[in-house]
Parts: structure tokens; C-alpha cells; sequence
């Protein structure tokens, strides 16, 4: 099993930090002699700037977060940096290790916007600290060594908006036109799901409609309004398919999945479902109220409860 989103953050951050932390520490010894010297920083900084992989940008910042020299990139220097105050910036708020390497959160940053990195390596003379060496990365240009990681098969719950949830008392559910013909437009998605190569689908109860993938076209969604929800003519315009034998949800459930969501649509006028989604390989049902409250979670997992347990 793959890990979770933060995991494959760790595991990413790690492989860059040991990446980068012997050539930074190589780098900040040579920037050492010359400290406060501008000219001698660019120079070194500019001739050692290939041995950075990733680096978009080298500079060097005093203890107060000044920066002592101008910005180094693959053109060389680059001006208009001298002088500048990082000391608000992210990177110079966290606390640098004992060891003398920080690889820093992701930021946004401020002149492209981007959501970038820097890596700082202390500088040191005698056992003092003289500043920073400051590595800047845009996150473009990083290679991704983790796994994509894999969503939670766990039960979540989100809550909306609280304006929703505030006056949840004083709605009641309009009936919509799927609603009238709810069976029909059930018996359409079903076949879809199961005969016709459609691998997800949204359902929009207010307004009448479905979003739908095909395993055939993933890359774009189709939507179905109420006319083709009404008309059993519309599965003829999707090539009949095999059900996949690796979706999670077993193709005979996927009637009972419906019957379900047409309950939790219909039983109650002030608690009702608003949206549902199902995804075939992923196993999960998501489902928003009226409240404005959304649930993920397992198709097995919300097949064992019935209306009483939502409302």
C-alpha cells in the first residue's frame, strides 16, 4: 500500500535534502574566506553554481537576513537583490539544525509566484556563524522520486458552509425533475456504470444531471442533463464493455449502492442528499447534504448503513 500524501512529501524532501546538503556545505566553506566581500561572493558563486542541481537562484545572507551579495543563476548574476531584507520571508523562520542544513517548507514566492524551496547552509569562521548560504528551488524543476501517493480508503468527513448549516431548519427539499423520474435515471447510470465502460459518475439531484468518465475518454467528462437521463436511448451512444475485473466495487453492488442514494435523496424533506459521486476502482461513494456536509467512504462501509443511521 502506497502512503499517504505526507508520506511521499517526507520521503521526496528526504532524497532532495541528502541531494543537496554535501555540495551546499562544500560551497559555504569557499564563501567563507570571502565574506563581505560582494565581488568575491558573485565570483565564487558564479563559478560553483553547476554543482547546485535543481538551483535557480545562490545568494548569501547575513545573520540579520541581508543579503550580502547578488542573486547567482544560470545566466550568471543577476542584480537588484543586493542589500534586499529576507529576515519575513519563511525560509529565514525556521530554525536552522545543529547540523547546519535547512531545507525548507514550501512557499509561494514572491516574485513568480510559485510555489518554491530554499535550502540554507550556515556559514561559519572560527566557530562562528557568519550568515547563510541560500539555495532558492522552483518546484518545477524538481524531479519527483516518491510514489504518487494513494487516497485514504477510511471514512472522512467535511464539514460546508456554516451559512448552509445555520439555517438547515428552515429548508426543505424542492423536488426536482430527477426526482420525479428518479427510478429511470437510476436505471440509466447503472447501466453505464456496469455495461457501458463509465468508471465514475456525479450526481447533481437539484439541478437534474450527471457528470460521467468512460474508461474509453478519462481525460474528459460528459455531462448528462435531465433529457438524457429520461431517455434509456443514451446508453446506445456508449459502446457496450466488459466490467473491469479490477474495480474495488463488485458490479452486482452497484445497484444496491443506488438504491441507497435514491433513499437518502427522498426519505426526509429537511436532511437530503444534494450530490453523490461513486468511482468504480477507488471503491468510494462521497455524498453531500443538505447541510452542506460531505462524507468519503468505502462502498462496503456505506452499505452496511441504512436511512436511521443518517438520519
Amino acid at each position: 500500500m502506497k502512503g499517504s500524501w505526507k508520506e511521499s512529501i517526507y520521503l521526496q524532501r528526504e532524497e532532495l535534502a541528502r541531494k543537496l546538503h554535501e555540495p551546499l556545505a562544500q560551497l559555504a566553506e569557499q564563501c567563507s574566506p570571502a565574506w563581505g566581500d560582494r565581488a568575491q561572493l558573485n565570483a565564487i558563486l558564479v563559478q560553483d553554481y553547476a554543482s547546485i542541481p535543481y538551483c535557480t537562484f545562490l545568494y548569501c545572507v547575513n545573520t540579520d537576513g541581508l543579503q550580502i551579495c547578488d542573486n547567482v543563476g544560470e545566466a550568471g548574476v543577476v542584480p537588484d537583490h543586493f542589500g534586499r531584507d529576507r529576515s519575513q520571508r519563511p525560509y529565514m523562520k525556521e530554525a536552522v539544525p545543529a547540523w547546519g542544513f535547512l531545507l525548507s517548507d514550501a512557499y509561494i514566492s514572491q516574485m513568480g509566484s510559485r510555489p518554491s524551496l530554499t535550502a540554507l547552509q550556515i556559514v561559519r569562521a572560527d566557530g562562528q556563524t557568519l550568515g547563510y548560504l541560500g539555495a532558492d528551488f522552483d518546484l518545477r524543476n524538481l524531479p519527483v522520486t516518491s510514489e504518487l501517493y494513494e487516497e485514504p480508503g477510511a471514512w472522512r468527513q467535511v464539514k460546508g458552509d456554516p451559512a448552509i448549516r445555520g439555517v438547515v431548519f428552515q429548508q426543505s427539499r424542492v423536488e426536482s425533475p430527477m426526482d420525479r423520474h428518479m427510478q429511470q435515471a437510476f436505471s440509466i447510470l447503472e447501466e453505464l456504470l456496469t455495461q457501458r465502460g463509465v468508471f465514475q459518475c456525479q450526481i447533481h439531484f437539484s439541478s437534474s444531471q450527471a457528470t460521467i468518465w468512460t474508461m474509453a475518454d478519462p481525460f474528459r467528462y460528459r455531462i448528462l442533463d435531465n433529457e438524457a437521463l429520461s431517455d434509456p436511448d443514451i446508453c446506445l451512444v456508449f459502446p457496450s464493455r466488459p466490467y473491469p475485473v479490477d474495480a474495488t466495487i463488485p458490479q452486482d453492488d452497484i445497484q444496491r449502492i443506488m438504491n441507497t442514494l435514491q433513499s437518502l435523496r427522498l426519505t426526509d424533506q429537511t436532511f437530503y442528499l444534494r450530490m453523490a459521486s461513486i468511482n468504480i476502482f477507488n471503491g468510494m461513494i462521497s455524498l453531500t447534504f443538505s447541510c452542506d456536509g460531505s462524507h468519503y467512504m468505502p462502498y462496503d462501509e456505506f452499505l452496511l448503513k441504512d436511512t436511521s443511521f443518517w438520519f
